[in-house]
């Protein structure tokens, strides 16, 4: 039987951030045991995957960065683009493979955080903490006792709610053999792409050389396509829009992220917490998690040191989550054609500010001016509407 102060299970973005927080030691604050638990190579671990985001300056994981760009783009579904520099502002591309490299090297040199390969089958609660029952790659039994448990796996459902869309998309690495991106500037929303019945679709160009780029295809929708159909998406955005040419495909990504107004359990028992997406890291409105993910980390982490109860935090604000959920609902129900209303707030809003919005950045009167520049009329009937909306479960 192993013990620990803490254990983690998984190690996604989440997992990996909060064991490397707690490795770094804190003046005057107690030293912890840290167990994290990582399914074995399979299923259950998490696909390679590319995280986005934006922050001010250098950051801690800038070491793991593929990519980072100041200026973005944006082309309204007629073709216009509007291009913003986003100083001081740097958006930022982790790869999942090279983020975990450094956070093993960081745990390794600090030699505080042990990590051990186990599919976890249970957490049972203890009157002072939580026991992990697992099973080993070779099929063994396992177990693990600690006072306190942070669980990152995925959802195996997702909570009631009034609105839920999937952000839905397929993406390929792209080698041209000849220079036809710009690696200065990122697409960050191509609107110029067929838009479905609800929701919004999109492509995105993250360029990481002038011949070499990841191209996705984006949906906000109800449910997921085909493969056949991403592809056929894929096929007609890097042709028909950015006449790319010919081109190698030299790797691919897919992913789903619910943007749903739920309520997300941060707690499961008297010493279980749930973090990252499955704990309401992830923004409702964009599908952007790894920022959340560090404010969240940050907030548990500091309170494991001080003796406080870790639960961890919502890391976007009520006022944020309902105005999400009345964007999610106008969306689903067609009150605003999402194309034309990102187009309409990239045009009139700057983009350096729109970023803090949708990070949770902005002030109560940016915000409300941010309002004002949205279809009005239609999106007061939606905040009307959501509060008597009601909450089911997603299918």
């Amino acid at each position: 039987m192993q013990e620990a102060d803490v254990a983690i299970i998984g190690a996604g973005a989440a997992g990996l951030s909060l064991a490397h927080r707690l490795s770094r030691p804190a003046p005057g604050a107690r030293r912890l045991s840290v167990v994290l638990v990582d399914a074995p190579p399979g299923p259950l671990r998490p696909p390679r995957r590319t995280w986005c985001f934006w922050e001010t300056g250098p950051g801690p994981y800038d070491a793991a960065v593929t990519r980072s760009w100041r200026r973005l783009r944006v082309h309204r579904p007629t073709g216009e683009p509007i291009e913003h520099d986003i100083s001081p502002l740097i958006y930022k591309m982790i790869r999942s493979d090279d983020f975990e490299s450094l956070i093993d090297h960081e745990l390794a040199r600090g030699g505080q955080v042990r990590r051990v390969e186990a599919a976890v089958e249970s957490v049972e609660g203890l009157p002072q903490g939580a026991r992990i029952h697992a099973r080993t790659a070779d099929g063994r039994p396992d177990a693990l006792d600690a006072r306190w448990v942070f669980d990152s796996r995925p959802l195996g459902s997702l909570p009631a709610a009034r609105t839920t869309l999937l952000q839905h998309f397929h993406g390929w690495f792209v080698r041209t053999g000849r220079p036809v991106f710009d690696p200065a500037r990122a697409e960050f929303m191509d609107l110029r792409t067929p838009q479905p019945a609800k929701g919004l679709s999109f492509g995105y160009v993250l360029p990481t050389g002038p011949d070499q780029a990841l191209v996705e295809y984006t949906e906000f929708s109800p449910a997921v396509l085909s493969r056949d159909a991403y592809d056929k998406a894929l096929d007609h955005y890097t042709g028909a829009v950015l006449g790319l040419g010919d081109f190698e495909v030299i790797g691919t990504e897919t992913g789903v992220i619910p943007m749903t107004d739920a309520g997300f359990a941060r707690r499961t028992g008297a010493s279980v917490f749930r973090i990252g997406a499955a704990g309401g890291a992830t923004r409702p409105s964009t599908g952007y998690t790894f920022a959340g993910v560090q404010r969240q980390t940050a907030a548990v982490a500091a309170a494991l040191r001080q003796g406080r109860r870790p639960v961890p935090p919502l890391p976007h604000s009520a006022r944020a989550r309902a105005m999400d959920a009345v964007l999610l609902h106008a969306l689903d129900s067609g009150l605003v054609d999402g194309a034309e209303f990102f187009s309409h707030l990239f045009t009139r809003i700057p983009m350096t500010r729109l970023l803090r919005f949708l990070d949770g950045g902005t002030r109560l009167h940016e915000e409300l001016a941010i309002g004002l520049r949205t279809p009005v009329l239609p999106m007061l009937r939606a905040a009307a509407e959501v509060p008597r909306l009601p909450r089911r479960p997603f299918l």
